[in-house]
């Protein structure tokens, strides 16, 4: 089945129908509703390259995600659910999407672009990758629209998407000083990238808010992922005025620092009280359950495809301002009030 055995049992042009399946305002509704019937009766599925060059707009947005961990065989779960958010947002907006492989080294610069080009994409989605990607940079430089999650970046057509990390990093510390703690420590994510950077700036702001001290060995640096939690644990509990909590920036990490803790004979939370961020599934499956700084992945996706879009339609005159969603700070037995 083609466009042109379409319009013979439609009895129109071939131009009636192609029009008729674009929606365009040449055809009435009373034909329009027939030929697409007849489409759907008779299996007819538009020639989407020929449709890409007629329309000049291909309806694919592509996907670059590397986070620079599978490689060695570790996978982010939060990541998992942001991409099913970005993606359940394209599908909404009636956008197909593609994902753009990881250049090797062998790989020229341009290679995201060259792709991009390649299949007339219309913009670009980036999730959490390296700040350094120089294919990234080209890309971004290029003045293709490009929108950014957890992604420091800019171009001419480029918008940032991120969670309020300093705000969600600021509630955590001051739930835990509600709670009594004057002792709080923190295990970041990889400071260089912007999540990271940002939550513990919000836990030193909160801290000096609060009036509390921050020696250098209560700040470690992790990588998001379990072991570094556990290793980050076992370190603070060793100091001789250990702290009586910790504020993990990741819930892999949160998790880790409560098997350190299991691991030294401790309560969790009568001898440490815990808190993450994330709220990952495996947040409410441990046991106790882990106290976190819940994102909204669905707002991330749907404002990432929104700013994308807007992009797509016009050229901004001036730089996009970033658009930031809030957290929340979803409380468990982990740092159970009373305790």
């Amino acid at each position: 089945m083609n466009i042109r055995e379409l319009a013979r049992r439609s009895g129109v042009s071939t131009a009636t129908v192609s029009r008729a399946l674009n929606d365009r305002a040449e055809v009435s509704e009373a034909t329009r509703a027939k030929i697409r019937a007849l489409a759907s009766e008779l299996g007819y599925a538009p020639n989407e390259p020929a449709r890409t060059l007629v329309r000049r707009r291909s309806d694919t947005v592509g996907l670059v995600w590397d986070s620079g961990q599978e490689a060695i065989g570790l996978h982010n779960p939060y990541l998992l659910g942001l991409l099913s958010a970005v993606r359940t947002a394209l599908s909404e907006a009636d956008y197909h999407l593609m994902l753009l492989t990881t250049p090797g080294a062998e790989d020229q610069e341009t290679a995201h672009l060259q792709a991009v080009r390649r299949h007339n994409l219309e913009g670009v989605i980036v999730l959490t990758t390296p700040p350094d990607d120089r294919c990234l940079r080209v890309l971004a430089d290029s003045g293709v629209p490009c929108a950014g999650i957890d992604t420091a970046f800019t171009g001419p057509r480029t918008v940032r998407v991120s969670s309020d990390n300093a705000a969600g990093a600021e509630a955590a510390v001051q739930h835990l000083y509600d709670l009594g703690h004057r002792r709080i420590a923190t295990v970041t994510g990889p400071l260089h990238l912007p999540p990271a950077a940002e939550r513990l700036a919000g836990y030193r702001r909160a801290c000096a808010r609060l009036g509390l001290s921050v020696p250098p060995e209560y700040v470690i640096e992790g990588d998001f992922f379990l072991a570094s939690g556990q290793s980050a644990g076992k370190r603070l509990l060793a100091l001789a005025d250990r702290p009586t909590a910790v504020f993990a920036a990741g819930d892999q990490m949160a998790v880790g620092a409560m098997h350190a803790a299991a691991d030294e004979g401790l309560a969790v939370p009568r001898d440490l009280a815990v808190v993450g961020f994330d709220d990952i599934d495996a947040a409410s499956l441990v046991r106790p359950a882990l106290s976190t700084v819940a994102q909204d992945q669905r707002g991330l996706g749907e404002a990432a495809v929104a700013a994308l879009r807007g992009l797509i339609d016009a050229a901004p005159v001036e730089p996009v301002r970033p658009c930031i969603i809030p957290t929340r700070l979803v409380i468990r037995g982990s740092s159970r009030p009373g305790v």
